[in-house]
């Protein structure tokens, strides 16, 4: 068994959230990936790549990398909204890119992500749960895996609402270690009696000390990032992802692993500066790290 490392558009500063900073374009994205080495993304928001399925595919291609999932932000807690049509629309999109995981999150209908939301009532929590297992056997219904993404700013975002869902849902996790860390749950923990529910990772990682500042009010979540206050270099923060890939590596876990540092690009950066020497720095360290523990799992 290997680990399979992949990356996202993110990374890069590529976001579905309007204002988003400056979005660099998609040739010098695609080819900063492909020079690290990556052979697989996600698909990146909407307007990143062509409309057309065949188009991303054959875009992708061009730069010997191949679709792996989307991030796919959708309503799923309010009675009388249902998500499938918008579902549906991106697992067409998958048949012909060769995606194979839907990463869903659950939109507080709020803009971007530092808007406090309502509590769920029973009624919308009820609501949540039906309509996330409808997500995932349609996704399962065409051969692709649903994963739901616990994410700051959204209806499913701390610690409860993540025990929520575990006991409420048969929806399998995108486990991003940084949105859990953000939200009170220990990624350590969650890796370890929690890896039956993991078909996904999000490997990120926070700095204890702008996650505080974000919690104490001092900062907003968005311009944390913006200032590079929240997000570190994956092996640079404060999340045990040896801790975290050693349970992997236990459970035998054989997933897409998709390093990510959350970005906001102010300007296009001179050619060889920019998010690629952060993505450098995390790449190296998770691909070491692999060979490592893979090794020594070799030896039992």
């Amino acid at each position: 068994m290997s680990l399979k490392i992949a990356t996202a558009p993110i990374s890069w500063g590529v976001s579905e959230v309007e204002g988003w900073g400056y979005q660099l374009p998609p040739e010098r994205v695609l080819a900063e990936m492909r020079e690290l080495g990556f052979d697989a993304t996600e698909l990146g928001a909407q307007g990143f790549l062509p409309p057309a399925p065949e188009d991303k595919a054959t875009r992708l291609a061009e730069f010997g990398m191949t679709a792996i999932g989307s991030f796919v932000p959708v309503i799923a807690h309010q009675p009388g909204t249902d998500p499938l049509p918008r579902i549906e629309q991106e697992l067409r999109d998958y048949a012909a890119s060769g995606a194979t995981v839907l990463v869903v999150c659950a939109d507080s209908e709020q803009t971007g992500y530092d808007a406090q939301r309502e509590p769920l009532t029973d009624e919308q929590w009820s609501t949540l749960f039906a309509n996330l297992d409808r997500i995932t056997e349609a996704a399962a219904a065409v051969g692709v895996t649903a994963t739901l993404h616990p994410h700051v700013g959204t209806v499913v975002e701390t610690k409860d609402d993540v025990d929520a869902v575990l006991a409420g849902s048969t929806i399998p996790f995108c486990f991003d270690t940084g949105h859990l860390f953000l939200g009170g749950t220990d990624p350590v923990v969650f890796a370890a009696e929690h890896s039956d529910r993991i078909a996904y990772m999000h490997l990120k990682d926070v700095s204890l000390e702008g996650m505080h500042r974000v919690a104490r009010g001092e900062i907003s979540y968005f311009d944390a990032i913006k200032a590079d206050l929240l997000y570190r270099p994956v092996g640079q923060g404060d999340v045990d992802i040896r801790a975290i890939l050693q349970s992997m590596v236990d459970a035998d876990f054989d997933g897409w692993i998709v390093l990510e540092q959350d970005k906001v690009v102010l300007e296009e950066p001179e050619p060889g500066a920019g998010p690629i020497e952060d993505a450098r720095a995390s790449v190296q360290y998770v691909r070491a790290l692999v060979a490592e523990l893979e090794a020594a799992e070799a030896t039992r």
